[in-house]
C-alpha cells in the first residue's frame, strides 16, 4: 500500500500505469540473446527518415536553447502539407499528450467521458487523471459501436474518443458511421478523432477526419509523427481543429513541449515522400504475408487496416508472448487469448512465422 495515498487524488488512484512494449535491450539481458526483433509497438521498421536525421543532427548543437514554443516553421509546413490554416493545429509531446491536454481542456470531474472498452488506453488514464468518469461501450466485432454510442450519450457526456483505425484491433469506423456519430452528437460535446495510423489505411470507406472539420466544429483530429514517420523516440504529435478550440488546448499545453529536434525532423520528414511511399509498401507486402501465413497456421486474426495484425492464440496469450521471447520476437499481449503484432522488415516477418511454427 502506498502510505500516501489517502493523500494523491482519488481518480489518480484509479489509474492502471501505461505499460509499454519490452524493450529489445531487455530481453538480450535476461534470454542472452543477440538477434531479437521488437513487433509489440507498431513503430516503423525502416526508422526514420534519412531528411529528418540529418535535420536532426543539425539541430543538436542548440540543444542549450529552449525551442520556438509555436513551432513555426513546422506549423507552416504542416498547414501547407495538410492545407488547413496554421491557427488549426496544436503540437504535442506525441498525440499522447494532445489527449490527455484535451481532457485536461474539457473534462470537469463528474463529466462523462465516452470510448470502446476495446481501445487505446491512454482514454481511460486521461480520464481518471481530470476526475472525469468513463464510459467504456462494448466492442461490435472488434470495432466500435456506433450506434452503441448514440444510444449511451446523456447530458453529462463531454468528451469523446474514437480510435481509427482502432489500436489494439485495427478496425476502422467507417465514413458513414462517424457521419451518422457527428450529425447525432450535441455540438457542446466535445469528439477527438485519434489517427495516428491514418496513412496506413487502405480501405476506400475509410474517412479522412480533417476534411469533416468544417462541418462539425466540435471535431479534433489526432496524427502523430510516431508511426508512419518513424520518430517516435523523439515524441512529436499535432491536432488540427476549429482555431477556438486550438486556442483554449494552449491555455494549458505546457510551453516548450515540442522539442527544438522533434520539430526539425517533423518539417524534414514531410518532404521526405519517397520514405513515406517505401514505408506503406514494406507494410502492406508484410501484411500480406503475416495473414497468409496466420491462416496456414490455424491463427486466427481481426482484418488489419494499420501497421499491425490482432490475433487470437488457441492458448493464452502470456504463454505464447513467453515462448516468442525465447525465440527472440516481441510481440504485445493484450488480454485472454488475444495479442498484437506489429507488421516489420520481411525479415523480420519471416523470424516472427518461423519462430510461431517452432513453437506451436
Amino acid at each position: 500500500m502506498n502510505k500516501f495515498a489517502d493523500v494523491a487524488k482519488k481518480s489518480v488512484m484509479n489509474i492502471k500505469p501505461y505499460v509499454p512494449g519490452k524493450p529489445i535491450e531487455e530481453v538480450q539481458r535476461e534470454h542472452g540473446i543477440k538477434d531479437v526483433v521488437k513487433l509489440a509497438s507498431n513503430e516503423n521498421p525502416l526508422g526514420p527518415s534519412k531528411l529528418a536525421v540529418k535535420a536532426m543532427e543539425k539541430k543538436l548543437k542548440f540543444v542549450n536553447l529552449y525551442p520556438e514554443s509555436g513551432a513555426y516553421y513546422l506549423r507552416r509546413a504542416l498547414a501547407k502539407h495538410l492545407k488547413v490554416k496554421e491557427n488549426t493545429i496544436v503540437f504535442g509531446n506525441g498525440s499522447n499528450e494532445i489527449l490527455t491536454l484535451i481532457a485536461e481542456a474539457f473534462v470537469s470531474p463528474g463529466d462523462e467521458v465516452m470510448f470502446s472498452a476495446l481501445s487505446f488506453v491512454v482514454y481511460p488514464i486521461s480520464t481518471d487523471t481530470v476526475g472525469g468518469i468513463a464510459i467504456q461501450i462494448p466492442h461490435k466485432n472488434f470495432s466500435h459501436d456506433i450506434d452503441g454510442f448514440i444510444k449511451r450519450l446523456s447530458p453529462k457526456t463531454k468528451l469523446v474518443y474514437i480510435c481509427n483505425p482502432n489500436n489494439p484491433t485495427g478496425t476502422i469506423v467507417t465514413k458513414n458511421e462517424l457521419e451518422k456519430f457527428m450529425s447525432t452528437v450535441s455540438p457542446k460535446i466535445i469528439v477527438a478523432l485519434d489517427e495516428a495510423y491514418f496513412e496506413y489505411v487502405q480501405d476506400k470507406n475509410y474517412p479522412d477526419g480533417i476534411k469533416f472539420l468544417a462541418k462539425y466544429p466540435n471535431l479534433i483530429v489526432l496524427r502523430t509523427f510516431s508511426k508512419i514517420y518513424g520518430l517516435a523516440g523523439i515524441r512529436i504529435g499535432y491536432a488540427v481543429a476549429d482555431p477556438d478550440i486550438i486556442e483554449i488546448i494552449e491555455r494549458v499545453r505546457p510551453p516548450f513541449n515540442a522539442n527544438l529536434v522533434a520539430q526539425a525532423a517533423g518539417e524534414a520528414a514531410l518532404k521526405d515522400k519517397e520514405h513515406l511511399k517505401n514505408t506503406v509498401k514494406t507494410n502492406n507486402e508484410g501484411r500480406k504475408y503475416i495473414c497468409a501465413e496466420l491462416k496456414k497456421l490455424g491463427i486466427e486474426y481481426v482484418q488489419p487496416n494499420a501497421n499491425f495484425i490482432f490475433v487470437k492464440f488457441k492458448e493464452n496469450c502470456k504463454v505464447v508472448f513467453e515462448a516468442l521471447l525465447k525465440k527472440g520476437v516481441i510481440i504485445r499481449p493484450q488480454f485472454d487469448n488475444y495479442a498484437r503484432i506489429t507488421i516489420g522488415t520481411m525479415a523480420e516477418n519471416k523470424k516472427l512465422i518461423k519462430a510461431l511454427k517452432e513453437i506451436k
